[in-house]
C-alpha cells in the first residue's frame, strides 16, 4: 500500500471514530439555550438585567438564567478544539486550519448580520452583535495566530482569560479615539447609537479570544487516537482545578469578578449572590465555573451510552442549523400566539410563571428533534462544502 493510500485509509478510520461526547456537550447546551430563548420570548415581562437583580428575581428564574451561562463558553472552547481536530484529522498529513477558520469565521459574522439578527424581533432597527458574531471574530483571531507554537498559544490564552479583569477600570467615552476598539474588545456598548440603524456590541470579544486559544491548545486531549481513560483523567483534573480555583478566588472575593458576593438573609440568597457572575465581558469567575463544569461534563458524556445521549448528540451534530431553526420557530410561534391571544403584559405576550417556560421549551425539543435528525443525516451524506458550515 502506498503512503497516500495509507493516509487515506487512516483519514477514513479517524472520521469514523468521532468523539460523541463533544456533540453531546454541544447538544446539552443547545437545549439549555432553547430554554433561555423561550424565557426571552414568553417571559420578557419578567426580564432580568445582566448581572441579575437579586432583589427582584426568583430562584427559578435565576437558575434558568444561570444555566444559560454555560452555552457561550462551551461553544467557544469547543470551536477551538474542533479547529485543532480539523487540522490534525489525519496524523500522517496534518494541515493548517487557517483557511477553515477564516471561511467559517466570516460565514458566522455574515449569518449574525443578515440572518440571525432579524430573527430576534422580526425587525432591523438595531444590529445586535452577539454570540455568533463573537465566535466568528474569535475564529478569525485564531486564524491569525494559528502558526504560534501551542505552548505560546496556551500562555497567551491563559494571560487573556486570567488577566482581562485587570482591564476593567479602562474606559473610553464615545467621543474618544479608543472607544470603538475597546467596545468591541472589552466594554459592552453601542458602536453606533444614533440613526436609522444602530449597532450594539452585546458580546465583548477579548475574553472569548482567550477561550478559543485555550480550546485549540487543548486539542490533543481530544485526539481520536488518544486513550479514553487518559483523556477522561485529564479532563477531570482540569475540571476540578477550575472549580477549586473558583472556590478560592470567588469564595474569598479575591480576584476575577467585578461583583463581590455578600451574605444574604438565608442560604439561597447567599448562593445566588455567589453565582451572580459577570457575563459581558465574562469574568474569570464566570469562565472558571462554566468551563470547569464543562470539563467534568465531557467525562460524563463520554461514558454515556443510551438513547438520551444519542438525542443530545443529534442536536449537537448540527448546532448552527438548530440555532437558526429554533430562533425563527420562536419568532413565528410568538407572533401567532400574540395574534390569537393578544398582549397581556403591556405590549408583550407572556406566561405567568417559569413552569410554562419549561413546558414550552420541552415541547419545542420534541417538535424540532425530527427536522434536526433529518438534517444531521443529510449533512453527513452531503458532498456540498457549504452544508458543513451548518
Amino acid at each position: 500500500m502506498s503512503s497516500n493510500q495509507q493516509a487515506n485509509a487512516m483519514d477514513g478510520a479517524i472520521k469514523a471514530k468521532r468523539i460523541s461526547s463533544i456533540d453531546m456537550m454541544r447538544g446539552a447546551v443547545m437545549l439549555i439555550m432553547l430554554l433561555d430563548h423561550v424565557r426571552e420570548r414568553f417571559y420578557l415581562h419578567m426580564q432580568v438585567s445582566d448581572p441579575m437583580d437579586l432583589s427582584t428575581t426568583s430562584w427559578e428564574l435565576f437558575v434558568s438564567r444561570f444555566a444559560a451561562h454555560f452555552c457561550a463558553p462551551v461553544f467557544v472552547f469547543l470551536t477551538g478544539v474542533s479547529a485543532w481536530l480539523y487540522a490534525n484529522r489525519n496524523p500522517l498529513q496534518p494541515r493548517s486550519a487557517r483557511e477553515f477558520l477564516i471561511k467559517r469565521g466570516l460565514f458566522l459574522i455574515g449569518l449574525e448580520i443578515l440572518v440571525i439578527n432579524i430573527s430576534w424581533m422580526g425587525n432591523y432597527h438595531t444590529l445586535w452583535l452577539q454570540v455568533i458574531w463573537v465566535i466568528g471574530l474569535s475564529m478569525l483571531t485564531l486564524a491569525a495566530l494559528i502558526n504560534l507554537p501551542r505552548p505560546i498559544m496556551a500562555l497567551l490564552g491563559f494571560t487573556i482569560v486570567f488577566g482581562h479583569n485587570l482591564l476593567t477600570p479602562i474606559q473610553f467615552m464615545p467621543n474618544e479615539w479608543g472607544y470603538s476598539v475597546w467596545t468591541i474588545l472589552h466594554d459592552r456598548g453601542y458602536l453606533i447609537a444614533d440613526g436609522a440603524l444602530k449597532v450594539k456590541i452585546s458580546y465583548p470579544a477579548l475574553p472569548w479570544m482567550g477561550v478559543i486559544l485555550l480550546g485549540y491548545a487543548a486539542g490533543p486531549i481530544f485526539a481520536k487516537s488518544s486513550l479514553a481513560n487518559s483523556r477522561q483523567r485529564k479532563l477531570l483534573l482540569l475540571g476540578l482545578a477550575c472549580l477549586t480555583l473558583f472556590i478560592i478566588l470567588r469564595g474569598g472575593n479575591i480576584y476575577g469578578e467585578t461583583l463581590p458576593w455578600q451574605l444574604g438573609s438565608h442560604l439561597g440568597e447567599s448562593l445566588m449572590s455567589i453565582f451572580n457572575l459577570t457575563k459581558y465581558p465574562p469574568s474569570l469567575s464566570f469562565l472558571l465555573i462554566t468551563l470547569g463544569v464543562m470539563f467534568i461534563g465531557l467525562v460524563g458524556f463520554e461514558r454515556l451510552n443510551n438513547q438520551f445521549g444519542q438525542v443530545l448528540s443529534t442536536f449537537g451534530s448540527v448546532p448552527m442549523f438548530f440555532y437558526i431553526l429554533h430562533l425563527y420557530v420562536l419568532l413565528l410561534l410568538y407572533g401567532i400566539s400574540k395574534y390569537v391571544f393578544g398582549a397581556n403584559h403591556g405590549e408583550l405576550l407572556g406566561v405567568d410563571n417559569m413552569a410554562w417556560v419549561w413546558l414550552i421549551a420541552l415541547s419545542l425539543i420534541v417538535l424540532l428533534y425530527y427536522p434536526v435528525k433529518r438534517f444531521s443525516a443529510y449533512k453527513q451524506a452531503s458532498k456540498q462544502a457549504w452544508i458543513k458550515y451548518l
